[in-house]
């Protein structure tokens, strides 16, 4: 798996994902924002390389307790190889009504060095995920096991996850609003662009508190504009 250097990953850690959302709108990706998902406890932002569980509808002679016990179980294979400083990301075809995993699997997770936990079905044991240091994104709370509902099929594949297709290696990035993939050859440049804006959105902000317009102010249509940016920029140090 391709890492992310210290440096963008900084970059990732301090831009929100609205921004992330619309820097990649002007690159013509409109579907990177995962719908319908939600943070279980607010904290710093999430970041780190996709790292893919897909499940497809259980089905009953294949998905009973026992085969939990397989070493070749796709979610156990998943959790146990899973590596540092990646998100984990499940496929749960958008089916919260059974959990996509639980507190014990997250805490081996978090203990692997994993960033993250992200599905797009539910969470079982959703207070002591919450707990974790490891951030968790889910649809809402879902007490019973997977095997009522889901069947996992396949371990760092392509995936759908909230309706964005999440590719091994893509950047996600997540904060207290909701998850962002980044394709990963645009990771850079993406990060560096989205750092600079909220650069200017920080002083935007100051400037409306301070009783500005936005005509002229955002986007910056007025030339003086880029000129106060500037000064501010340069006496607050960014």
């Amino acid at each position: 798996m391709t890492g992310l250097d210290d440096q963008t990953k900084l970059k990732f850690m301090n831009v929100s994902t609205a921004t992330l959302t619309t820097v990649m709108f002007k690159r013509g990706l409109r579907n990177i924002f995962l719908q319908g998902i939600h943070r279980l406890r607010p904290g710093p932002n999430m970041v780190g390389i996709a790292y893919t569980l897909r499940y497809i509808p259980a089905r009953e002679d294949l998905d009973h307790l026992d085969s939990f016990a397989d070493p070749a179980n796709a979610q156990r294979k998943g959790v146990e190889e899973c590596p540092a400083g990646a998100v984990f990301m499940i496929d749960s075809r958008g089916d919260a009504s059974a959990a996509s995993a639980g507190c014990i699997l997250a805490a081996r997770l978090q203990a692997r060095g994993c960033r993250g936990i992200v599905t797009d079905g539910g969470f079982r044991d959703t207070p002591e995920i919450a707990q974790l240091e490891m951030p968790g994104y889910h649809a809402r709370p879902s007490a019973p096991t997977n095997l009522t509902k889901h069947h996992a099929v396949a371990v760092n594949d392509p995936i759908a996850c909230g309706g964005v297709s999440v590719f091994p290696g893509d950047i996600i990035v997540g904060d207290n609003e909701g998850v962002v993939c980044v394709p990963q050859h645009m990771a850079n440049e993406v990060a560096d662009e989205a750092t600079e804006m909220t650069v200017f959105e920080d002083f935007v902000m100051e400037m409306v508190k301070q009783g500005a317009s936005t005509f002229g102010l955002y986007p910056p249509t007025d030339p003086s504009t880029l000129d106060r940016f500037r000064s501010w920029r340069q006496e607050n140090g960014r």
